[in-house]
């Protein structure tokens, strides 16, 4: 591990390689799990504003559980979270004809509606951030369902912090993501 500011990044976020492959996991990681993504707080406000904009790119199934449970939902753990549609995929999710799964709210920002791109923990996927008190510990989640995007990462040789770069530099800002370069090329 070393340290970027107040983040405490996981050695293996530039060792590791990564490039979401949707046509091998259909976008598993929006349908599998326990629990829907992790919003911020301020985030929860954002999903209330622009509900009625994404609303029209959404599944009747995903309207349903979002107007039953609300824009987010509160974990049993305390966390703040997307609401699922009977326990399973995101709320927000929509599938492409040949069975992909996309995001209501990407789609509502593709197509000029709103400017909020998603959450941002969907952004920095497979970056997880845990923020404390003093720091930001930034890991690499490893999960069984994006195996083919770790072989697709390895084959074009993408290590993960260039596969979040956008995301990175939403959290951090662009002077941060470019002292990570600065860390990493040094090493």
């Amino acid at each position: 591990m070393f340290q970027l500011g107040k983040a405490i990044i996981s050695e293996d976020i530039i060792e590791k390689e990564f490039v979401c492959n949707l046509s091998a996991c259909k976008g598993a990681c929006c349908i599998e799990g326990e629990a829907g993504a992790p919003v911020t707080e301020d985030e929860t406000n954002i999903l209330q504003e622009i509900y009625s904009k994404v609303k029209p790119f959404l599944r009747p199934e995903g309207i349903q559980a979002i107007e039953q449970q609300g824009t987010y939902i509160k974990s049993p753990q305390n966390e703040l979270e997307t609401p699922l549609v009977n326990g399973k995929e995101c709320a927000y999710v929509t599938f492409t004809e040949n069975g992909t799964a996309s995001c209501g709210i990407e789609d509502a920002f593709n197509a000029g509606e709103i400017d909020f791109r998603k959450p941002i923990s969907c952004h920095l996927y497979p970056v997880r951030i845990q923020d404390y008190s003093e720091f930001s510990a930034v890991n690499y989640h490893r999960w069984p369902i994006c195996d083919d995007a770790c072989t697709l990462g390895k084959e074009l040789q993408v290590p993960v912090y260039k596969f979040v770069k956008d995301a990175l530099i939403r959290k951090y800002g662009e002077d941060w993501y470019a002292e990570l370069e600065k860390v990493v090329s040094e090493r």
